[in-house]
């Protein structure tokens, strides 16, 4: 998985250590918290497992080959936010948003 904004040669060590200071200096935790991906429709369900019995909003793309997937759900902490990145990262050729 990548981040649509991530540059693919960054030190992948400190670019996640970035993106928590990030999350922690613009959210208070516990936060309402919207996750985004695009997958091949293929991996949609291994996308989907991710969030486990929380809800999740699927779209297609127009010709059904990419599905879109939104979630929001209530985390306490940035390592919440990143542990479900992480695990969203073992999934063949998913881009976060």
């Amino acid at each position: 998985m990548r981040f649509i904004d991530q540059p693919d040669a960054e030190d992948d060590d400190a670019w996640w250590r970035r993106f928590k200071e990030l999350l922690d200096d613009q959210n208070d935790w516990p936060t309402q918290y919207t996750f985004k991906f695009i997958a091949p429709a293929a991996h949609l369900d291994e996308l989907k497992d991710v969030f486990g019995e929380h809800p999740v909003r699927v779209r297609e793309s127009s010709k059904g080959n990419y599905k879109s997937v939104t979630a929001h759900l209530r985390v306490s902490s940035s390592d919440e936010v990143i542990e479900i990145y992480e695990e969203a990262s073992g999934i063949e050729d998913v881009i976060a948003l």
